[in-house]
């Protein structure tokens, strides 16, 4: 086990600890520099591949990853297809950016824990330098997809029905003007259930996947791989469902907010 020195619950502690920076003594303001940096990082690897794909894309016998990127995309798009009603050019896209850019994140979990620890410890000296590899087992981050994500189901509300539009069907959907404190009483709950339940679902599947991992490597070192080998195998399965049911979610969301009821 790495970091003999720690108790082992000094271990798991040091391990869920972000790597911050506070804007101002005693601020409310403090910035997770490694979510930001990996979740950043990883959004531009996957943007430059797009690029560089398209880039290089023929109409001719295509390559490999061309054949990949295509298959990928036409998935998405007939997924998007068979939830959402209405024009796609924009939430195909968003969906392909969501998918791809979350499940990368996810696949951040099956880097071996200490290994983020030895390599900040090349640079810095210090084995306890704080750094979490996986931006989607931070909170703040899962919010900040979620509310993005509801700021969107705002505009597509207004797009869709205008603003009279809006304020007729949160006073009179579903039971009626007559019982309009009911209905604005359950518009607040439905719209507020959404974002938290897309941010607490995938933040809470990563998180106590990367716990598991961590107590994993409290073991000795003749089981950790053949117990971190068993449980990877299964997270890679909660990795690409819970990028996949973030994306699909959000792609329903989007389809009910252009409905009108």
């Amino acid at each position: 086990m790495a970091g003999e020195s720690l108790t082992s619950s000094e271990y798991v502690q040091h391990h869920l600890q972000n790597w911050q920076l506070s804007l101002g003594k005693g601020s409310f303001w403090t910035l997770n520099l490694d979510t930001l940096l990996i979740s950043i990082v990883l959004g531009i690897i996957f943007l430059a591949l797009m690029y560089l794909t398209a880039r290089k894309a023929t109409s001719d016998v295509p390559g490999a990853f061309q054949n990949f990127i295509e298959l990928f995309c036409e998935w998405i798009d007939n997924s998007v297809a068979e939830n959402y009603h209405h024009k796609r050019s924009f939430v195909t896209p968003l969906a392909i950016t969501i998918f791809v850019w979350v499940l990368l994140m996810n696949f951040m979990d099956l880097i071996p824990v200490d290994l983020a620890g030895s390599v900040i410890s090349l640079f810095t000296g210090h084995y306890d330098a704080y750094f979490r590899l996986v931006p989607t087992t931070d909170p703040n981050l899962t919010f900040g997809l979620s509310i993005t994500v509801f700021l969107l189901i705002i505009v597509f509300n207004f797009k869709s029905k205008g603003g009279l539009g809006v304020v007729k069907e949160i006073f009179t959907a579903p039971f009626g003007i007559w019982l309009f404190p009911v209905n604005v009483a359950l518009r607040i709950i439905d719209e507020f259930v959404k974002p938290l339940s897309l941010s607490l679902r995938l933040y809470g599947n990563l998180f106590a996947g990367e716990l598991i991992f961590i107590l994993i490597a409290l073991l000795p070192w003749w089981i950790q791989w053949t117990l971190g080998g068993i449980w990877a195998i299964f997270h890679i399965l909660i990795i690409f469902i819970q990028a996949f049911v973030f994306m699909m979610l959000t792609v329903v969301y989007l389809n009910m907010a252009q409905d009108k009821h």
